[in-house]
């Protein structure tokens, strides 16, 4: 703390040479540090303290969007329990507080790139497989829901380098399908522990877990292949080795249950599918829907 009163860096003497009046001794100059912003002092993100200052209204901010400016809005909490996020996608570099509480530092710096191909063949280099170019390094920021009262929650932003707050939204992240993707053989903690330490315990088989968002339950399996399935999540297919009680197995185990576990093992599915023939279990199962909004704040800036 109050590390602006350390002496550090340099302490002197210092001079400017080759002015035209010579050599100017700066030594004797007051030299003062800021710590924190004035809008800070003034407690401007408190309910109790953004009216120690008058405020302009959106409208004129939003002709000429500048650095270096304070602004606020009001907003009800959204129904349900779903995780909250702000959408800061319009907005470039600052931070954030709600209800007096910190969210922290935002800041919307565009990924630049070449995000064409994908080969990690070689020796690794940064700029191989690029993701997200064009694209915001981050976009939302997570609320607590446990920060929000019912109405009237206040929102304080300082932006440092413009930005169009009045497209900020506050969303809901509602999750409608899950996957899991698992070879018969994957490492887990257990069976590495058993191979470092030499440890005569039974192999332990890896599982599958799946589980949908609070207040969700999994509604039905969209694929389910234990043998050699294709594809990724979303688009998964059987592939030439196929266990046929894939389905049936995973859907006793998941189906109307907020979560659940299926282990890898080919008596779990009846008999081995391919024998010699390293096998996985792919899954995507949808999560009972649920309804999401947006919330649009009222902006004052």
């Amino acid at each position: 703390g109050h590390y602006e009163t350390w002496n550090t860096g340099i302490l002197g003497p210092v001079a400017l040479h080759g002015l035209d009046q010579g050599k100017w001794d700066l030594s004797r100059q007051k030299w003062t540090y800021q710590v924190g912003l004035k809008g800070e002092a003034m407690d401007l993100v408190s309910p109790n303290g953004f009216s120690s200052v008058e405020w302009m209204a959106a409208s004129l901010v939003a002709q000429k969007p500048e650095p270096l400016r304070w602004h606020k809005a009001y907003f009800n909490a959204p129904e349900g329990d779903e995780p909250l996020a702000l959408d800061m996608e319009s907005m470039g570099k600052g931070q954030i507080w709600i209800n007096g509480q910190s969210i922290g530092r935002y800041w919307t710096a565009y990924a630049h790139g070449d995000c064409n191909g994908c080969n990690y063949a070689g020796t690794f280099r940064p700029p191989k497989c690029q993701l997200g170019c064009g694209q915001p390094t981050q976009r939302w920021y997570h609320v607590p829901r446990s920060w929000l009262k019912p109405t009237q929650n206040l929102l304080v932003l300082f932006e440092e380098l413009g930005g169009d707050p009045t497209r900020i939204s506050l969303v809901k992240r509602s999750v409608s399908s899950i996957c899991a993707d698992v070879t018969e053989y994957h490492p887990n903690i257990k069976n590495w522990q058993i191979e470092s330490y030499g440890k005569a315990q039974q192999f332990r088989r890896p599982k599958v877990h799946l589980r949908c968002s609070p207040g969700q339950s999994i509604s039905f399996i969209k694929f389910a292949s234990f043998g050699t399935p294709l594809g990724t999540c979303g688009s998964y297919q059987q592939g030439p080795c196929h266990a046929p009680a894939s389905y049936a197995i995973v859907e006793k185990k998941c189906v109307g249950k907020q979560r659940c576990v299926v282990t890898i093992a080919n008596s779990n599915f009846g008999q081995d599918p391919c024998p010699n023939v390293l096998k996985r279990l792919s899954v995507e199962a949808v999560c009972a829907p649920i309804s999401s909004t947006t919330a649009q704040p009222n902006w004052g800036g």
